[in-house]
């Protein structure tokens, strides 16, 4: 699509935030920028959830973006090598705004988020429960809040599996 068709469908939806999400966004950036950009002129705010293996260009970092960066963790069974960028990592950590999100689902995971945060410098830091029901997002809230609570992290459900469980497409 013509980046101006996709920025009148964007704001056709009538609301002040949009994230961009899917895959890995940032393989795209090129693409992106005049939609941010047209975003942000109009005063829509954009998050990009991205996994912090691609960092971003100079007009992206620049364009008063957030971005959600979602290193995924061993459990994920990706090679570290492929799943963590270290000096990508560290440009993240440079742009304001920056949140770190890990899916976790036991004590060993937030160890293994331990080892990031202290090897990368990583701040603004979220944990969410590994889950693909609300009963599993719900059970690994009670599992890990405490613990997240004491490395005073924050801690949020998965309202999307809340609402729709593993259901695709919605």
């Amino acid at each position: 699509m013509d980046p101006a068709d996709v920025v009148e469908r964007l704001l056709a939806f009538g609301v002040g935030l949009i994230v961009i999400s899917g895959g890995e966004p940032l393989n795209q950036q090129s693409r992106l920028e005049p939609v941010i950009r047209a975003l942000r002129e109009a005063g829509i705010a954009v998050e990009i959830e991205t996994n912090g293996t691609v960092a971003p260009q100079a007009a992206l970092a620049a364009a008063g973006i957030r971005f959600n960066v979602s290193p995924k963790l061993a459990h994920s069974g990706i090679a570290e090598k492929r799943r963590i960028v270290p000096e990508v990592l560290g440009e993240f950590t440079r742009l304001p705004g920056a949140a770190f999100k890990f899916v976790c689902a036991t004590a060993s995971d937030l160890e293994e988020v331990d080892a990031l945060v202290a090897r990368h410098s990583l701040k603004n830091i979220w944990i969410m429960p590994r889950g693909q029901s609300p009963e599993e997002i719900e059970e690994g809230i009670r599992t890990l809040a405490d613990e997240v609570v004491g490395r005073k992290w924050n801690l949020s459900g998965r309202l999307h599996v809340t609402i729709w469980g593993s259901k695709r497409g919605v």
